[in-house]
């Protein structure tokens, strides 16, 4: 399925006009104070709980986990020394290329800091982003949401609540932000290969949001635009 069938066939799913999208969620959102909380109507800060079936199907894959543990732990060993053979083996270039990508995610690791990026909002629970946060799972109580960028703005699809598989066939809009409300950026401007984009209100405050995909279609939507009206 090319770029273009897959929003003709999101937005005849969703029933709006989709330009990019990409599946994703956000960190844990903190305990805001409490005045903040029953101003909001004391929202849930969490996704919903799995139901019964989801919770047997989770503990089935931990009793497997547990039973090929063991054949996991022999295999890292060798994947390891592996590794360090290749490594030994490399050209020149390769192992400037490796010590260059080992400096990029320093840099990277040291701008997310910088930019208190490691957070999942900017902090201010009064600006755009943290009214917006706190009304995340109000919106839907499923961990995920399919991430839009649509001619007018932003929108985010998600089943209503939560639900362990099929997300795509329950899911619906479930929150929509005007253009003139907020934007999506890439806060790395393409410089680094990432799953971080950033809800950044008008306001200056923003929510991060971690996508499935590293530089997900969405990304490159996004650094597109910005060039475009850079």
């Amino acid at each position: 399925m090319t770029r273009n069938d897959k929003h003709r066939v999101l937005s005849d799913r969703l029933g709006i006009p989709v330009e990019a999208g990409e599946w994703s969620w956000i960190d844990k959102i903190p305990e805001p104070p409490a005045d903040v909380l029953q101003a909001a109507g004391n929202p849930p800060l969490r996704p919903a709980r799995l139901g019964p079936l989801a919770l047997i199907g989770t503990a089935l894959g931990k009793v497997l986990w547990v039973v090929f543990l063991p054949v996991i732990l022999i295999l890292i060993p060798l994947s390891k020394a592996e590794e360090a053979i290749k490594r030994a083996l490399d050209s020149k270039e390769e192992k400037e290329s490796r010590r260059a990508k080992k400096d990029a995610e320093k840099r990277r690791d040291a701008m997310i800091a910088e930019q208190g990026l490691d957070k999942v909002f900017d902090g201010d629970w009064n600006g755009g982003a943290g009214q917006f946060l706190l009304r995340w799972y109000t919106h839907s109580t499923h961990p995920q949401r399919l991430l839009l960028a649509t001619p007018d703005g932003i929108a985010l699809a998600a089943p209503p609540q939560r639900v362990s598989t099929g997300r795509e066939k329950h899911m619906q809009i479930v929150a929509r932000i005007p253009a003139a409300e907020a934007s999506l950026v890439d806060p790395f401007s393409g410089e680094f290969e990432t799953r971080i984009l950033l809800i950044r209100f008008r306001d200056g405050s923003w929510l991060r949001v971690d996508t499935e995909e590293l530089r997900s279609e969405l990304h490159m939507h996004v650094l597109r635009n910005s060039r475009t009206t850079g």
